[in-house]
């Protein structure tokens, strides 16, 4: 049977909304629906759905009807399909009521967008759809930019989509929502909120004041691996619950989600489903860069190295366990969370990385070495040098990505810098302060490093 209600109240044992869908009304509207948002925040959202029923979820495809296409004939249920090494497990996900498409006409999205109903705005856009320059500003060239500014009724960015909404609420006397980004990028309530009211200022600046007086912009991070469905897996999912979905979404049993607690106009219980509601994100993006991204790209380097093709596979290896695991503890007292929750935290990220399901390929993880390792291995170095606590195992991971320069063609905006000074040596590489900046003249650091190069 194909996934629809009617079929969903027919099936067999597989678990499904805990509520009447029936009773279910939007509170929230969600610019970028993709299979990310459907394993995290929609997921989340149907968990507070029997408490409170107000919060269902209006989801906006800002060009393609694909998912619509997809999940219409479904009223918008689909599959979450959750893998590990044990199997996988099946959940049918309500939070979803409806998808709008942007690239069809903006009556319906915007019309979702003013509905007094509608209190927070929550985006997956990524880091593209907020039409940044290279210092964060808004790119006032950027095509879509230029075409919003000249008709900002009809827009076609997601800035300009933000401020045509908040400016109609404006207008008609309606509250403003919260607008939370739920993009991979630090400080992400910040980063949108500047191009949000520097856009409405070339609009409006009366408006720009009034969206930076009253308009929340909460920063969260996120985290879940979440690869794209494939046909393998839609037909897995049919056999397991009976039901032919569209669309189903596969992910890992690891979900994390930590927000900025700024809701003027209320939010739903996502506490009760998991959520951590902080006053300050910053110290979970620092945990999340320098311990599961620092030790991703390090056993990616040596992964690659050792010819292991997945994470799971780096994990197989005892040798290159321990050197994670020891990133991990290296990383952590850099950070100023408690050192319990640290703790916790590694040991979930290696439980994680070792899930044979998910085939996270290592290949993958080595590109844009240059951009990663400053965030993710060279500043916990120098923090944990000048705090004269131990870094050879972080250390490790960047002497990894000298010889994997060495040995492989780097997929990397440096590519032809990097080939040309791996040519020469990993002393050449050392020398590229548009990657080390100021640990370029450090002796310690280079002395460092070029000890612990793998043969």
């Amino acid at each position: 049977m194909k996934l629809t209600p009617d079929a969903l109240a027919r099936a067999g044992t597989i678990e499904r909304p805990a509520y009447d869908r029936a009773d279910v009304t939007p509170g929230i509207v969600h610019l970028g629906l993709g299979n990310f948002h459907r394993a995290h925040q929609a997921v989340y959202v149907d968990e507070c759905l029997t408490a409170t029923p107000d919060w269902g979820i209006r989801g906006i495809s800002l060009r393609r009807p694909d998912m619509r296409d997809a999940l219409a004939p479904q009223s918008g249920l689909y599959t979450l399909a959750v893998r590990d090494g044990a199997g996988t497990a099946a959940r049918v996900i309500g939070s979803v009521l409806e998808v709008l498409v942007a690239g069809e006409g903006l009556g319906p999205v915007l019309a979702a967008m003013t509905d007094p109903a509608t209190r927070i705005v929550s985006l997956t856009v990524t880091e593209k759809g907020y039409c940044r320059d290279g210092a964060g500003d808004l790119d006032q060239a950027h095509p879509a930019v230029v075409a919003d500014l000249k008709t900002p009724e009809s827009p076609g960015s997601v800035p300009g989509l933000l401020v045509e909404a908040l400016r109609l609420r404006r207008a008609a006397g309606t509250a403003p929502f919260t607008v939370l980004s739920c993009d991979n990028l630090p400080e992400n309530g910040a980063a949108l909120a500047r191009v949000v009211r520097q856009f409405a200022a070339l609009r409006d600046r009366e408006l720009a004041e009034w969206i930076r007086a009253e308009v929340a912009f909460p920063s969260s991070m996120v985290d879940r691996i979440v690869p794209a469905t494939t046909e393998a897996d839609r037909a897995e999912i049919a056999a397991l619950t009976g039901l032919e979905d569209a669309w189903p979404v596969v992910t890992e049993p690891f979900s994390q989600w930590v927000v900025e607690d700024r809701f003027p106009a209320g939010r739903p219980d996502l506490a009760a489903a998991g959520v951590q509601f902080v006053s300050d994100v910053a110290p979970y993006e620092h945990m999340k860069l320098r311990m599961l991204n620092g030790a991703h790209s390090t056993l990616a380097y040596l992964g690659q190295l050792r010819g292991h093709e997945t994470v799971s596979d780096v994990m197989g290896d005892a040798e290159l366990a321990e050197l994670v695991a020891g990133v991990m503890t290296q990383a952590a007292s850099t950070l100023s969370l408690p050192q319990d929750e640290l703790s916790a935290y590694a040991t979930r990220l290696q439980d994680r990385f070792r899930n044979p399901a998910l085939h996270h390929k290592t290949a993958q993880i080595a590109m844009d070495g240059s951009q990663k390792l400053p965030q993710r291995l060279l500043a916990p170095i120098a923090e944990a040098h000048a705090a004269g606590r131990p870094w050879d195992a972080l250390a490790t991971g960047v002497a990894g990505w000298l010889r994997y320069l060495e040995r492989f063609a780097p997929e990397d905006p440096m590519a032809p810098e990097l080939r040309l000074a791996a040519a020469k040596g990993p002393n050449a590489v050392l020398d590229l302060r548009a990657v080390f900046g100021d640990l370029s003249d450090a002796s310690w650091f280079r002395e460092g490093v070029l000890a612990r190069l793998p043969a």
